[in-house]
């Protein structure tokens, strides 16, 4: 597409939502090349310095990570090494049906700079303390809007769209876990997390979700995972209509769903779920759990998001392997059978650690992506389609669904280190507020 957008063109581009690396606009005007598409810009640090912000592409180490990717390593710029991430890293291991790698826009500073002051009043206060819009970037990435069905010849325009990140659906079994942080095992690192964000302050109430139930294969315990998620959205579930969002938090959290938002949200489904008022939510999210569970897409993240067998805590030393440092964690070791495994590590070869830590990455990508699925109601069941039919017994409806992987960012190499002090840090705020509760309940 040879079209660069310019200054005039930022006003047809309106706030949908972010993530910790980009921002997301759809588009409301009416060039046909971007009706049914969202953009997404690339934010940077407001910390850093504009000659510093990763414009780029890989670093001489991440060469290294993904030497067996050639456009990767030859992209010039860390946009376009996103894009081929996407294109030849996740598409073979997710599916090219259920990933829309996009396509890359020219854009203008100007342009840039416009959005990031239009949008600045709808986004969360904290995302904007955190991150503008990076004024450098040469060009935005295009991809459908999923939230959508694109146009077609279907009367009626109903679109529902739920957008789930589903973290991470297993527990490790690394023998590079410390003894200290065994509770891994048996504890979701999802369920871990959220009592350090209610103890910092980011959540107000622990999510009633649990990742195992979702990734189970059971449709009872993918029903209930959906239950959790409508009653405890935070930023892990949100749901569109034609294309408006309905329910959940746009860029920031939304941390349970009141009484007044649910009748809200019931209201909302009128025109889509065929039921009698106060059951149009429950015949909507056990759509959500029949189609999850019958799609078989969930089995697929699994499988690379356990890529990740060595664990942070393993993956670390690999780490350090590559970056040739001295091994921190083994610095702070005091238990000689864990140091010995730890050794086993440091004796294996250059490409070993490079395999391990590329796995971790890759994981981490899958650990952390949203799946979007839309729903359209199917007038006539005998119709050819292009898409998936599910039916809705309750309400004696069929749908259209389409389902897509997104937020398939790349993990940077840099991060590791980060990554390793985060899950000490999850661990031992886990493990505190056990010891506390446990204490109260004695004195009680």
């Amino acid at each position: 597409m040879a079209m660069v957008l310019q200054a005039n063109d930022a006003e047809e581009w309106c706030y949908r939502g972010e993530g910790a690396v980009n921002l997301v606009l759809a588009y409301n005007g009416e060039h046909p090349d971007f009706v049914g598409k969202v953009l997404r810009v690339q934010k940077v640090p407001r910390n850093r310095s504009e000659c510093e912000n990763g414009y780029s592409g890989l670093t001489e180490l991440e060469c290294l990570i993904w030497k067996e990717y050639e456009e990767l390593v030859s992209a010039p710029t860390r946009e376009i090494v996103e894009y081929y991430f996407v294109q030849r890293v996740m598409c073979p291991l997710l599916g090219s049906k259920n990933v829309d790698a996009g396509i890359h826009i020219p854009v203008t500073r100007e342009f840039l700079e416009i959005v990031d002051n239009n949008v600045l009043c709808q986004r969360p206060s904290w995302r904007v303390d955190a991150a503008k819009v990076n004024p450098l970037c040469d060009s935005v990435l295009l991809i459908s809007d999923h939230s959508l069905f694109p146009p077609g010849k279907v009367k009626k325009d109903y679109c529902i769209s739920v957008e789930i990140k589903p973290k991470c659906g297993f527990l490790p079994l690394s023998e590079f876990i410390a003894p200290d942080n065994t509770i891994k095992r048996s504890v979701t690192r999802f369920q871990m997390h959220q009592a350090l964000k209610l103890h910092q302050g980011k959540t107000s109430e622990i999510s009633a979700y649990d990742p195992l139930d979702l990734f189970s294969g059971s449709r009872d315990r993918v029903h209930k995972a959906i239950k959790g998620l409508f009653k405890t959205p935070q930023n892990n579930f949100r749901v569109f209509l034609n294309g408006s969002l309905i329910l959940g938090g746009l860029g920031g959290n939304a941390d349970a769903t009141s009484c007044e938002v649910g009748k809200t949200f019931e209201n909302a489904l009128e025109g889509v779920i065929q039921a009698v008022d106060a059951k149009r939510t429950e015949c909507f999210l056990d759509l959500i759990s029949k189609t999850v569970s019958s799609s078989g897409l969930l089995n697929k993240v699994l499988e690379v998001q356990k890529l990740d067998n060595a664990d942070i805590e393993g993956a670390i030393h690999a780490y350090y392997n590559i970056i040739s440092q001295p091994c921190m964690v083994c610095k702070q070791s005091v238990d000689d059978q864990l140091s010995k495994r730890y050794n086993s590590l440091h004796s294996i070869s250059k490409d070993e650690s490079l395999k391990i830590v590329r796995n971790y990455l890759i994981a981490a990508t899958a650990k952390d992506l949203s799946m979007m699925v839309s729903f359209r109601p199917r007038e006539d069941e005998s119709a050819e389609s292009p898409y998936c039919m599910v039916s809705l017994e309750s309400t004696n409806q069929s749908f259209d669904y389409k389902a897509y992987f997104i937020d398939l960012d790349m993990k940077p190499l840099e991060r590791m280190e980060y990554y390793y002090k985060l899950d000490q840090q999850i661990v031992g705020c886990y493990v505190q507020m056990v010891k506390s509760t446990q204490q109260r309940s004695h004195m009680e």
